[in-house]
């Protein structure tokens, strides 16, 4: 799978310019799924939020790109489909948009529902992950970051790449997102990880990790 991990979804020319290449040609031409199961996790998060996302009126521009076609892809529903069924839908995708949120309760669902063991085996889907949509995939998520009671602690992503991520770094609304908080977490996360700005992503294809960014990052051996 190509991963295309943001902060703030595809906020700026690099990033977009990335995703095409990601995706070999143009959004109008890319069929996709939006996932906006994280946000159900998350105490900040509201019916209306969950709807500017999947409807791409959010800040975080994913849905709002010009595919061909955009579906919605509810992980708490599957459990109740047959899987033959939605994992048709995932794998005639191009691309799957996955909303923040709680990324601990992202993580949760991608297990329970089986996704997370397909995930692997899509060599040419991207992934476009915005905040938890992008942690969720990561080794560690960083105790600072569960707001969902149902993790009980447990800060562990799914794995599927082997850097951590820190989101938002000094966004204006989210005061706890500075630069030295970014440092206590990655101390406690214990392996290679970035901080990322709203104007920042990770591009990972074959495991190889490259920074596109407009803004400020920072990574952490």
């Amino acid at each position: 799978m190509k991963l295309l991990l943001t902060s703030g979804g595809v906020t700026n020319a690099s990033i977009h310019a990335a995703l095409v290449e990601m995706l070999g040609r143009p959004t109008t031409e890319c069929h996709a799924l939006c996932i906006p199961t994280a946000q159900h996790g998350h105490p900040w998060c509201t019916p209306g939020s969950a709807w500017r996302f999947v409807a791409g009126r959010s800040p975080a521009p994913m849905v709002d790109l010009g595919w061909a076609s955009v579906g919605l892809l509810e992980l708490l529903a599957l459990p109740h489909r047959p899987r033959d069924r939605w994992e048709a839908w995932v794998r005639a995708a191009d691309v799957l948009l996955v909303d923040g949120g709680d990324a601990a309760f992202l993580a949760h669902w991608l297990r329970q529902t089986g996704l997370a063991d397909l995930l692997p085996g899509l060599k040419d889907t991207v992934w476009v992950g915005v905040s938890a949509g992008s942690m969720a995939l990561t080794p560690r998520i960083g105790g600072q970051f569960l707001s969902w009671p149902g993790a009980d602690g447990d800060d562990r992503g799914l794995g599927l790449v082997d850097v951590s991520i820190f989101p938002h770094l000094n966004y204006p609304d989210f005061p706890d997102n500075r630069m030295a908080n970014a440092e206590t977490w990655a101390a406690q996360i214990g392996g290679p990880a970035y901080a990322l700005d709203d104007q920042s992503a990770l591009r990972i294809v074959d495991g190889v990790t490259e920074v596109i960014s407009e803004g400020e990052w920072r990574a952490f051996p």
